[in-house]
């Protein structure tokens, strides 16, 4: 049977740091981990014909952890868009990241910024990164876009436009390492997305355990509060 594949899939990745605890390694190693999992799941992602990716990478609340932590993620962060440029542009991806640009240095943002703009024409997959982001400061945002614009009523459509990308809302979430949460992820976008939870660390999460996620995807009946 041809499987339906969504044109949008979101995922929270969860688990670098257990993953290294479970090695008795460094959380910063299970990071690095996490990202050459981004890498197959990026390239599997782009063949299979999905369209958008988001992936949840640094959220508004991140910034309580280690300063040790937090400056290993960004130092990764920044490794990661040079490295990941050739591939890129090779693979015809195109690259966005949401979320605010405070307290993200301006080297980390300027490297962000020529990646997106490298990227802008690029017509295959579109590799959305989540980096500072929050749900709720996204939603924040959009209404204080929409106070300076001097609106007084507008339609969920039009409110949509506002979001930091105006890309359409994933099907599937995917969350890995168990947790039963959103972690402020999406909160808008995901009202009708169907959610797939595994037990899989995010460092472990390969090709096979995305297509386990689309199958599974595949036998749900979307009905949108309506019945069939």
């Amino acid at each position: 049977m041809e499987l339906n594949i969504p044109k949008h899939i979101a995922i929270i990745m969860d688990g670098n740091g257990r993953w290294a605890k479970k090695r008795g390694l460094p959380r910063t190693l299970g990071h690095r981990e996490g990202a050459k999992s981004l890498r197959k799941i990026i390239t599997h992602a782009a063949k299979l014909g999905i369209k958008h990716l988001t992936v949840y990478a640094f959220s508004t609340e991140n910034w309580k952890r280690s300063k040790e932590e937090v400056e290993a993620l960004m130092f990764l962060f920044k490794t990661y868009l040079k490295g990941e440029e050739k591939n890129i542009m090779e693979n015809n991806i195109k690259f966005t990241v949401s979320g605010r640009e405070e307290n993200v240095s301006e080297s980390l943002l300027t490297a962000i910024r020529r990646l997106e703009e490298l990227s802008k024409n690029n017509t295959g997959l579109n590799l959305n990164i989540a980096f500072n982001y929050g749900g709720r400061a996204e939603i924040i945002d959009g209404i204080n876009r929409l106070l300076k614009e001097g609106k007084k009523e507008i339609t969920e459509e039009e409110f949509s436009k506002y979001m930091y990308r105006d890309i359409p809302d994933p099907e599937l979430l995917i969350r890995t390492s168990g947790e039963l949460r959103i972690s402020n992820f999406l909160l808008w976008q995901i009202a009708y997305s169907e959610i797939y939870i595994t037990d899989t660390l995010w460092p472990d999460f390969d090709e096979k355990e995305l297509d386990k996620a689309i199958e599974s995807y595949n036998k749900r009946d979307r009905r949108f509060g309506g019945v069939k």
